[in-house]
């Protein structure tokens, strides 16, 4: 299973939301930058987000979980 980060960022110009989904922390900076999550990077890497943990900052909610998903080997043993 692959580990996925979620960021919630609710502190956007006119109030928009918006989700994001990326494969490791440091995807989060190619896309976003500190100011937009309100956290920096060496935060969130020593913060403990593993496990199913979470953030929350005065902009954003950004949370690690785990993808889910079937093998064919799984499929065909059903």
């Amino acid at each position: 299973m692959a580990k996925v980060i979620h960021v919630h960022i609710f502190s956007r110009p006119r109030g928009e939301r918006k989700d994001y989904y990326f494969s490791s922390i440091t995807a989060v900076y190619s896309v976003l930058t500190a100011e937009d999550i309100g956290a920096k990077k060496s935060y969130l890497l020593h913060c403990g987000l593993s496990g199913g943990g979470s953030i929350a900052t005065k902009k954003a909610i950004i949370k690690q979980s785990t993808l889910i998903g079937n093998s064919k080997k799984k499929m065909e043993q059903s």
